[in-house]
């Protein structure tokens, strides 16, 4: 299979050593080249690429916004980032942008190549150094999850009130304490002793104790 692909950067001499590495690839065609996302969308358009290889500052539209919108143009070309960011925000948003592969431009040919095939064949590529990212993320969210089921799915303004109510607060000392009403407080309390199936104080106050919200 020959995978077409689209070089967009906006640096020709960029282009040109991509050109000369990638064509020496037998299953590789370049169809295209564009130095900015403007062309890039009217390139993919015109000459259907299985793959975009993409820089991430382009001039103009960015190649995020690009991914985007290549994405709503024609969801069966992947677009794979060769950047120099190889910071997290950079990494989430273009893979939120619909990129399927993520590699920085001091990778080796092969890594690049490697990225190139796996988009073609409809899988995800990110470079080692980089997957990190998503581990972490994966982590703190699997925290914050656990976290919520142990308190039964309480909001992070339930938990507040949670802890103030357990340390003997009444509902207008806690409107004040945290700028809310003490309506506001009352809905809130049903809402935690319905979630938590508790019902009085007593119980509310054993519960915080236990799960270490506060100190008996």
């Amino acid at each position: 299979m020959t995978i077409r692909l689209l070089l967009v950067d906006d640096h020709a001499v960029v282009r040109s050593g991509l050109r000369m590495l990638l064509e020496d690839q037998g299953e590789m065609e370049i169809v295209g080249e564009a130095g900015t996302a403007e062309e890039a969308l009217r390139a993919v358009a015109a000459l259907s690429p299985d793959v975009v290889l993409m820089d991430i500052g382009l001039p103009g539209l960015s190649g995020i916004e690009a991914a985007r919108q290549i994405r709503r143009l024609r969801p069966e070309t992947a677009v794979v980032a060769l950047t120099i960011h190889e910071d997290e925000e950079y990494f989430f948003k273009m893979l939120e942008a619909g990129a399927v592969g993520y590699v920085p431009k001091r990778a080796a040919p092969e890594e690049l190549i490697s990225a190139i095939q796996a988009a073609a064949l409809g899988e995800v590529y990110l470079y080692p150094s980089l997957a990190k990212f998503l581990v972490k993320d994966f982590l703190a969210q699997d925290s914050e999850s656990r976290s919520e089921r142990a308190l039964g799915g309480l909001t992070s303004r339930e938990q507040e009130v949670l802890t103030h109510l357990a340390e003997g607060a009444s509902n207008p000392d806690i409107g004040e304490l945290l700028r809310i009403s003490p309506k506001t407080v009352a809905r809130h309390r049903e809402n935690i002793m319905r979630k938590l199936n508790l019902h009085s104080r007593a119980e509310l106050v054993k519960y915080a104790i236990r799960k270490g919200i506060i100190q008996a």
